[in-house]
């Protein structure tokens, strides 16, 4: 029998896979959950013009991504934050901060899609990690300054 998988499904396929399964385990469990429907020459049509679509979508996405990576390779960052005297900060500068940062030069990032190498715990310059599209990734200089 075969199926078209509504959702990955670990050891069988992922999204939008054609699989043969055996037919009781497609008409018991699988299109009953939601998991999958049945494949039919209709449904394998409305696929192909889904993919297409979402591979359209998803070209859009990353071409967006790959401009903005190309603006944010050229900004650097200060980021404030209260420091004892030997240049340990209070707390932590994080995501939040450099997204707040960025919003106030003009670039709107999702905040968890911002990471770092090493977490910024007194004054100096680091890097943060900027993932944009899951093949698009950037890195931004920052500097933590002493208020």
């Amino acid at each position: 029998m075969e199926v078209i998988l509504k959702q990955d499904i670990k050891g069988l396929g992922e999204q939008n896979d054609i699989v043969n399964v055996k037919p009781g385990y497609g008409r018991n469990y699988l299109i009953p959950q939601g998991f999958a429907i049945q494949a039919t020459v209709s449904a394998k049509k409305v696929l192909a013009e889904n993919i297409k679509q979402a591979q359209f979508k998803q070209d859009k996405i990353k071409k967006d991504a790959t401009e903005l990576a190309t603006k944010l390779e050229t900004i650097k960052l200060s980021i404030g934050a209260k420091a004892g005297e030997t240049g340990k900060i209070f707390g932590k500068v994080n995501s939040i901060q450099i997204a707040d940062a960025l919003k106030a030069k003009g670039f709107d990032v999702d905040r968890r899609r911002i990471t770092f190498e090493v977490e910024p715990k007194e004054i100096g310059e680091y890097l943060a990690n900027l993932n944009l599209h899951k093949e698009v990734k950037v890195q931004v200089p920052f500097e933590v300054i002493a208020e």
